[in-house]
């Protein structure tokens, strides 16, 4: 390949990109920071089997090494803060792991935790410019971190892990991918408050599955609950840990181990009119 733009700006379009197609545009930070990290340090050698998001079943293998090739086609939610404490679950070879670190800054800290011990050791490797990530090797269900401003997950889950919701400070977010047996679903969003867990969706995504975060079961129960929605939106608005009571019924939309997500109680305006509709033409009863 002849290249006629150079790295820095190759990565610099990606982020301008990743500005306009995705949930981070209204984070500065992390726009630079995805400008900043050089993506190639994380993939190995070159040429590179590409996986668009947008031709999940096409991938492609560049023509060459040249890492100007991996700037394109991937969609992300990330939203922190300088100076938070990140704890992520499935660093891989640890480049979103750097990302991170750019955008918690060097007051912030990140602990990048990672399953497999060959990945672990290559994201050690590979984040050795970024003295405020930990890496550990281990399982990242399990992993007690501390308090925490953040747990955002690469690896699909059927249900959070019950630390990751009991670390959250105060305002704390959880992110991570809720997929049912196909691998897809939807990136939930769970922030703490006073009273529980304001939940909402990021939109859909498709990942790896989580070790030690699934469940067939509950995985059929979300497929099925994702299939009834028939292309609309996510409706979820809280999360609530243990199982649903009688009286929570009506706004559980779907139940998974050890917590459950509720629906908006207020109906679409589409049902609304339907009932409204049906009332006006309900028959009167005939007078005496």
């Amino acid at each position: 390949m002849t290249r006629q733009i150079g790295l820095s700006q190759a990565r610099r379009w990606f982020a301008e990109e990743l500005r306009v197609t995705s949930p981070i545009r209204r984070n500065e930070s992390v726009v630079d920071a995805f400008a900043t990290v050089p993506r190639e340090r994380f993939l190995g050698p070159g040429p590179w089997h590409l996986l668009p998001f947008t031709r999940p079943n096409d991938p492609y293998l560049t023509p060459d090494d040249d890492p100007v090739w991996v700037y394109h086609d991937v969609l992300i939610a990330i939203d922190r803060k300088r100076g938070e404490h990140v704890v992520q679950i499935g660093a891989g070879t640890g480049y979103y792991s750097a990302v991170l670190a750019e955008i918690v800054g060097a007051e912030g800290r990140v602990v990048a935790i990672e399953h497999d011990r060959d990945l672990a050791e290559r994201a050690e490797d590979n984040l050795s410019p970024w003295s405020q990530v930990e890496v550990v090797q281990g399982d990242g269900t399990a992993h007690d971190p501390g308090k925490v401003d953040v747990v955002v997950a690469f690896a699909g889950a059927i249900h959070p892990a019950a630390i990751w919701l009991r670390r959250l400070k105060p305002r704390g977010r959880l992110m991570m991918p809720l997929t049912g047996e196909s691998r897809w679903g939807f990136f939930l969003k769970a922030t703490k408050t006073g009273r529980g867990f304001k939940a909402s969706s990021l939109g859909s995504c498709g990942f790896y599955p989580c070790i030690g975060g699934r469940d067939p079961a509950a995985g059929k129960r979300l497929q099925k609950a994702m299939a009834n929605l028939k292309g609309a939106p996510v409706p979820v608005t809280s999360l609530h840990l243990g199982k649903p009571t009688t009286v929570d019924k009506g706004r559980v939309w779907y139940a998974g181990p050890g917590f459950w997500l509720g629906a908006s109680k207020e109906p679409s305006r589409s049902a609304a009119r339907s009932r409204s509709g049906a009332s006006r033409a309900r028959p009167r009863k005939a007078g005496p």
